[in-house]
Parts: C-alpha cells; sequence; structure tokens
C-alpha cells in the first residue's frame, strides 16, 4: 500500500473544505468543490472514484487497494486534470495527494497506450525533493498502474548507483519519479529522454524551493515540449512558486484544500526535548516510569520501525514493527497481538498506522517528530478513543522546535513540556523490582539445590554469601547494567553563530551537537554557493534527511557542514563526488587544516561592471575591470583555478537556456548572489 496515500482520515480530528479561486476551475470540476467537502468517508451520498471517469484499469487498482470515496483534494483536482487542465494544488501531506496526480496521469497514458500502442519513451515525471519522498510516490504509481499491461514505473534519486538507473532508463519506463539533480544528469546523460512527456509533476514544490532547487526546476521545464499538461502540488504558496506558475503553467486552475484540525480533549500532549542519539534510553525511562497500557511508536522509515522494536525487544519489551512492506495477514496478526495483549508496543510509520482502532492504546509516542500537522493529529487520534484518557509523548531536539510550533498553532493547542526521569527515579523503581523478583522467586520456586551449591562455594573459596549473590545478580542480568546514569540534558536552544573568519580561517567555529561531526567541502563563496544549494545536494546524494543536516558555515573557497559523525563509507563516498554548480565538492572530515590549494588573494577595490571582467569563462586567470580590480588565481599541483573550470560564464549559461544575468554593480565591492525565485 503506498506509503503517502491517506483516504482513512479520522473525520473526528479533521475537517476540509475545498476552494476553487477561479470560476472557470470551478465549472470545470462540475460542482465537484460541493461534493468534495463531504467526500471524506462518512457521507454515503459522497462522490466515489466510479463518478470521476477514471479509466476502467486505474479504477480497478484503486479498488484492489480498498479505496471508494475521494479525498477531497482527489475530487477536486482528478476531473480537472482528466481535462487536460494544468493545476495548482494547494494541499498538506496526508491529505492524499498522491493519487490526485497520479491517478488522472495513468488514466491518461492507459488511453495512450491503446491509441498509439505500448512506448518505450517517459511519458510522465513527477520530481520531489528527497529520495523517500521519490521512492514513495513511485510505489503509488506502481500501484495504482498494475492493471495496464507492459507499464513500468521507474525512480531515480541521489545517493544510489547510476548503473541500474541507467538500464532501467535503457529499457524503457512510462514513468519517471525523481528528485531534481538526479534527473538534471541523466538529461545531461542523454539517457533520459522527456521529447514525448505528456505529464509533469512538481510534488512538494516548497520543499524543492526550501532545499535549493529552483534552477534545477527550471532546466527541467526548458527541457519539456510545450505541449505538456503540468500539475504542482505545494503545502503554500510563496511568491517564488506563484512565479513559476506564471511562467510555465498554462492558465492553471488552483485548488486549495483549507484544513482546521483539533485534537482530541482526552489526549495530555507533552513534548521531551532529547538528543538524536539518546532517543532510545529516553524512550526506556519513560516506559519504566509511567504507567502504559499499549503504546504505539512512530517512526519515518519502514527501517526504523524494525531498527526500534529489535532495541526494545533486547531490553525486554514485548514490542513488534508493522509498516507497509509488511504482509496484510501478518499485519492483522500484529494488530491483534497488541489488541489481545500479547504485545505492548507497535512501533509504526504514518500510513501503516492509519484506520488503526485499538482501545487499549494509553500512549502515543511521536518517537520521529512528523513534518506536518496532519500527521500529527492522526497519530496521537490512536490514543483517548471512546472516552479513555490518553498521553501523546513528542520527542524533539532543539533544533525542531518550529515543528513544534507549527503543531501548536495548528491545533491551537499548547504542548506541555516534560522532563526526562531522573536516573534517581529510574535505579530506585529497577531496585525494587529486583527485590521483587528474588522475593517472588523465594516462594515460588525451590532454591534447596542452589543453596547448598552456594553454602559449598562459600566453605570451599572462603567468599562470603553476599558476594556470591551479588555475582550471581550480575550474571542475571547478561551483562546489561542495572543502574543507569543522567543523560546529557539537551541544550535549550541551539545558537547558529555567523561565521566571523577571513579568507584564510581555519576550523569549526561552534559547539557541535552530540553524534555529529564537521565535514569540509571546496566550494564557498567563491562559486556563489548558497545554504539551500549544499542542503539539497546532500541531503539527495548522501540519503540524508534536512533535519540531520545542522550548521553551515559558507567561507571564501570552502564551506564547513555538520553532518551525522557516522556516514556509511557508501554515504561518503557518494557525497566526495557530488557536484554544487558544476563543481565536485570533495566531502572529508575537517581537521581545521588550511585548505589545500589557497585560491589567491583580492587585491585592490571592486568596482565596475562584471561584464568587464572578460576572463571569467577561462584565460590567464587576471581579471582587470575599469575600477582597476585585479584578482589572481595561484594554483597548486592537481587544483583547478575559478578561471580554469570551463564553460560555467553566464554567456554560456545562457546559451543553454538556463536564465539571463541581469545584476547590477554594488559600489562597496562584491555581487548580490541571483536569486531567479
Amino acid at each position: 500500500m503506498p506509503e503517502n496515500q491517506d483516504n482513512s482520515v479520522d473525520t473526528e480530528n479533521t475537517q476540509s473544505d475545498v476552494e476553487f479561486t477561479e470560476p472557470a476551475a470551478a465549472e470545470a470540476a462540475d460542482t465537484t468543490a460541493e461534493k468534495a467537502a463531504h467526500a471524506n468517508g462518512d457521507d454515503e451520498t459522497g462522490l466515489r472514484f466510479v463518478d470521476l471517469g477514471i479509466d476502467a484499469r486505474v479504477l480497478a487498482a484503486l479498488q484492489d487497494v480498498g479505496y471508494e470515496k475521494p479525498s477531497p483534494i482527489q475530487a477536486a483536482t482528478i476531473p480537472l486534470l482528466l481535462e487536460g487542465r494544468d493545476v495548482v494544488g494547494l494541499a498538506q501531506t496526508g491529505t492524499g495527494k498522491t493519487a490526485a496526480f497520479a491517478v488522472p496521469a495513468l488514466s491518461r497514458l492507459a488511453e495512450l497506450h491503446d491509441l498509439n500502442g505500448p512506448s518505450r519513451k517517459t511519458q510522465a515525471l513527477v520530481l520531489a525533493p528527497t529520495r523517500e519522498l521519490a521512492l514513495q510516490v513511485a510505489e503509488a504509481f506502481t500501484s495504482y498502474a498494475k492493471h495496464i499491461d507492459d507499464f513500468t514505473v521507474l525512480p531515480v534519486y541521489g545517493g544510489s548507483a547510476y548503473g541500474p538507473q541507467l538500464a532501467g532508463l535503457r529499457r524503457g519506463a512510462q514513468v519517471v519519479v525523481g528528485t531534481p539533480g538526479r534527473v538534471i544528469d541523466h538529461i545531461a546523460k542523454g539517457s533520459l529522454d522527456l521529447s514525448e512527456l505528456q505529464y509533469l509533476v512538481l510534488d512538494e514544490a516548497d520543499e524543492m524551493l526550501r532545499m535549493g532547487f529552483a534552477d534545477d526546476v527550471e532546466q527541467i521545464f526548458q527541457q519539456t515540449p510545450e505541449g505538456r499538461q503540468v500539475a504542482l502540488f505545494s503545502a503554500t504558496m510563496p511568491s517564488q512558486i506563484r512565479r513559476l506558475s506564471k511562467q510555465y503553467l498554462n492558465n492553471p486552475a488552483e485548488v486549495q484544500v483549507k484544513s482546521k484540525t483539533t485534537t482530541g480533549a482526552n489526549t495530555r500532549q507533552r513534548y521531551l526535548q532529547v538528543m538524536g542519539p539518546h532517543k532510545l534510553d529516553a524512550l526506556t525511562r519513560i516506559l519504566e516510569v509511567e504507567e502504559f497500557d499499549g503504546v504505539i511508536a512512530f517512526v519515518r522509515t519502514k527501517m526504523a520501525t524494525e531498527d526500534l522494536a529489535d532495541k526494545l525487544r533486547s531490553r525486554g519489551f514485548q514490542a513488534a514493527a508493522i509498516n507497509g512492506d509488511i504482509p496484510q495477514q501478518q499485519r492483522e496478526r500484529t494488530v491483534d497481538a497488541l489488541k489481545e495483549g500479547r504485545i505492548d508496543i507497535l512501533v509504526a510509520t504514518d500510513v501503516a498506522a492509519r484506520g488503526l482502532d485499538v482501545e487499549r492504546i494509553s500512549h502515543v509516542i511521536n518517537y520521529d517528530i512528523p513534518h506536518d500537522t496532519e500527521s500529527y493529529v492522526h497519530r496521537i487520534g490512536r490514543t483517548g478513543r471512546a472516552g479513555r484518557s490518553g498521553d501523546a509523548v513528542l520527542f524533539m531536539t532543539p533544533r525542531e522546535k518550529y515543528l513544534l510550533r507549527s503543531i501548536e498553532k495548528a491545533t491551537r493547542q499548547p504542548v506541555e513540556q516534560m522532563h526526562l526521569p531522573t536516573a534517581e527515579t529510574v535505579n530506585t523503581l529497577r531496585l525494587g523490582k529486583f527485590a521483587e523478583k528474588i522475593t517472588e522467586t523465594l516462594e515460588s520456586e525451590d532454591v534447596s539445590a542452589f543453596r547448598d551449591l552456594i553454602a559449598s562455594y562459600e566453605e570451599e573459596h572462603n567468599v562470603p554469601a553476599a558476594e556470591i549473590a551479588a555475582a550471581l545478580a550480575v550474571m542475571a542480568q547478561g551483562g546489561q547494567p542495572l543502574l543507569v546514569k543522567e543523560l546529557p540534558a539537551a541544550p535549550e536552544f541551539q545558537k547558529r553563530e555567523r561565521s566571523k573568519d577571513g579568507f584564510g580561517s581555519r576550523g569549526p567555529t561552534r559547539t557541535l551537537t552530540e553524534g555529529n561531526a564537521t565535514y569540509r567541502i571546496a566550494v564557498g563563496r567563491r562559486q556563489r554557493v548558497m545554504p539551500g544549494s549544499i542542503v539539497g545536494a546532500i541531503a539527495n546524494e548522501g540519503g540524508i534527511s534536512s533535519a540531520q543536516i545542522g550548521g553551515i558555515d559558507i567561507r571564501s573557497d570552502h564551506s564547513l557542514v555538520e553532518l551525522p559523525a557516522d556516514l556509511s563509507p557508501d554515504q561518503l563516498k557518494a557525497l566526495s563526488r557530488t557536484r554544487i554548480g558544476g563543481e565536485l565538492i570533495h566531502l572529508e572530515l575537517d581537521n581545521g587544516r588550511k585548505p589545500s590549494g589557497d585560491r589567491g588573494s583580492y587585491q585592490g577595490t571592486r568596482s565596475g561592471d562584471r561584464g568587464d571582467r572578460g576572463g571569467y569563462s577561462g584565460g590567464s586567470g587576471n581579471f582587470k575591470g575599469n575600477g582597476g580590480f585585479k584578482r589572481e588565481f595561484r594554483k597548486n599541483d592537481g587544483e583547478r583555478s575559478s578561471a580554469d573550470r570551463g564553460g560555467r560564464s553566464f554567456s554560456d549559461r545562457n546559451e543553454r537556456g538556463v536564465g539571463t544575468d541581469t545584476r547590477k554593480p554594488r559600489t562597496e565591492g562584491g555581487f548580490k548572489p541571483r536569486n531567479k525565485w
């Protein structure tokens, strides 16, 4: 079942309205907006998928996965897209927007398949900001296309080998779902042909903008045929995205799903500031100190469900994992075990827990904080049901505090701060439980054989019985410590200091978050890199979530980036080959040394127009402007100067259709970086 489809919305928690911003769109939808307001699964007279004119093969696939009624965003946008309109959809994650663009796209491609026969060319391209979302969307397309013969969906994303992706593109894929950077790479290699593209989708466009993919998205638009249909989906509509839609979309209909989220009055909401490496210990202590019945712990990924469940079982808890990869029969057995008390803790992804109704759930643990308020409301809706009280606990790092503020704003309810149980409290409880086990064993078991063994050992080795009992207690712990120590307190906030270094500065300038390390990349201010470009490149090529990327110091000819210290060899290899703005970043651990290949110094003052710097795209490496500005580049062995990089002149960029440089010179040195969005 696709991870990002949500047709089982909790109607007691979420109310949605659909708004069209132009009369033509409302007319084209044939009163869809009115029906969509009721299409949340509760109204038996509401709109159904069979009413939308979807291709029979796609409709059959929807019925196979149990979807009957469209969500509001689906009911509003599917008819428009089936008519060939360009659409801008404003909706949060968790509203079913993947089906809103996938279903009409597949319906259209199925009809083309009937008319023209099978095609090996790419006919639909979906852009997603992260590899995780790209995989989820590809999974959804595959699910909905299961009854279309000779049809292939291929995900392409950074951080993965090119070989399988190139082979898949050579074999042919009607639908390609990818991250912007890797899509650009395949276009440049000639492996991705968009000449027959019919359908282009931008999913979570605002997130792509935040991650610095503006230029990549524009380049992709310029490589697509003029007649292609475009669907752009975003949680918000900043001015930059509005300009993009006006430039590249043809008279788009704008559909907005307004959500008003509320949370159950019976649920107590708390948050705990805890750093990533200490989450497991924090969860263990909460479970030891607080009375609980059943627990659901929410994590972001399928792999994390298995990992956390294994670790909880190793600590003596009855835990099981549930995610989208688990077969339905096994899922049902796991849920039955939770209902019957054979397991106490369920570790789940958002999708796997949708529709789950177990009365004994007393606690919901947001082990990984959700990135949207809809998911948060759906998660904590699993507890506090049928008049019972419930507890919702949110784990949060200081850097994720903005997500907490978004949750409080959306739910209009405060989330109170809780403090981790102290080591003294936990140890007192553990010692008490250990003593209870001794008492229970003495009362219920025959210990005479062991008593004789201890007496014999005491006499033979001249060791007091208390010491022998202590050794046996250590053995009973199986190598696990009985008592705990205080965990380092998470800081209330983490200040991101601006670097005050000069061009030759060395080393990090901020305190690292525990579990992180400082890495050096070989691009900086001279290459005009922006933080968003760094985040986007590292997140996609290294398979790292943007939340794992800490402080960024952009310096003269290099930058320092805070990343997890335990990057795998494959991640390090992928990141060392990553390019930003055409430049290899050569990622490596920072050791405070001066950057290799000092790329020179600045002499004189900056003045004159940029066009006076005639040698930018090649030549001697000297720049002499009308104002007497001179810039020298010194090269070490194997290093290229900025002047030797070739093909990066603004004239070359214009010839490739990237855009025209319209910047004006500043009078006090340097130029403001261009942001076309």
